[in-house]
């Protein structure tokens, strides 16, 4: 990375907090070590991600799509490896640009390496209060097979579930039983995820209302998880016996994060809908000797 001035922010969507860092022309190297440093919490800046904002035709995985969105969300985890799609980030990544002026409330299209997202920013509440966001995260996608997740002597069946990235759903009795989430949980068979998998522990809080913790492959366990709440909400629709492409009526789960609540609507058409909050609060200049001591 250049040591010239560095511009960075802060956001956070329910506590899925992320390094932004602005790059229209892609003309910042972000390598991977780079990526762990920013997002480390104690010798960074600290963050679940970075979210690195660039012109989809400046950037050669999003050139497909630069006619269908401007802005492509080229999304990091905390480990610096790279991520098809992280739900949070995105509400995050429109945040942004809306405070930077450069989109307004209404709908956006954001490109993102599982596809092209269409995004709702409503508007601002009487008290000023910025209004929710809303993505559309595609279809999930239910391949067939038994996986299992494990803590410790503990293990359960999991819903296998892809939102774009592969997640395994665990409906357990406490979610105290997902252990720390430091690392990630043993699943089975490995072949089932031969790249990692985001897992989710869930509870019942009442009707179609659930509660989770996360750990998402990459940057253990987070606050909240976009993708990973779609995952629930469609496995959760599955066990209760609901499926919108069957009845024709859509259904919505409240989701209950550790970092606050989403709700995620599935439609008959099968798309599913993310609403929750995205806040941006700090700005800065990256240190160019900080940038300097890279390696």
């Amino acid at each position: 990375m250049s040591t010239s001035q560095t511009a960075f922010l802060k956001g956070h969507g329910t506590e899925n907090d992320f390094v932004i860092v602005p790059d229209p022309d892609n003309a910042v190297d972000l390598p991977a070590s780079l990526v762990a440093r920013l997002c480390d919490r104690r010798a960074g800046i600290g963050g679940d991600g970075v979210l690195h904002v660039v012109r989809s035709a400046a950037h050669p995985d999003a050139r497909s799509m630069a006619d269908a969105a401007e802005w492509f969300m080229d999304y990091r985890n905390a480990d610096g490896s790279i991520a098809e799609m992280c739900g949070n980030g995105v509400r995050v990544f429109a945040r942004y640009l809306q405070h930077a002026g450069l989109v307004g409330e209404g709908d956006l299209a954001v490109a993102t390496r599982g596809g092209v997202k269409q995004v709702h920013i409503a508007k601002a509440g009487a008290a000023g209060d910025a209004g929710d966001i809303t993505v559309s995260m595609g279809r999930a996608v239910l391949p067939e097979g038994d996986v299992t997740v494990s803590v410790g002597a503990r293990e359960w069946p999991a819903r296998n579930v892809s939102m774009g990235n592969p997640h395994a759903v665990a409906f357990v009795d406490d979610l105290d039983h997902a252990g720390d989430l430091f690392t990630a949980p043993p699943f089975s068979p490995a072949a089932a995820y031969p790249d990692g998998v985001n897992v989710e522990f869930v509870v019942d809080r009442g009707p179609r209302h659930v509660a989770m913790r996360v750990h998402e492959r990459g940057s253990g366990e987070t606050r909240s998880c976009g993708t990973g709440a779609c995952a629930v909400a469609v496995a959760a629709a599955r066990r209760d016996g609901a499926d919108p492409a069957v009845t024709g009526e859509p259904v919505a789960y409240a989701v209950d994060l550790p970092g606050g609540r989403l709700v995620i609507t599935e439609r008959p058409d099968g798309a599913v809908e993310m609403t929750g909050p995205a806040v941006i609060v700090a700005e800065g200049v990256l240190d160019a000797d900080w940038l300097a001591g890279h390696s």
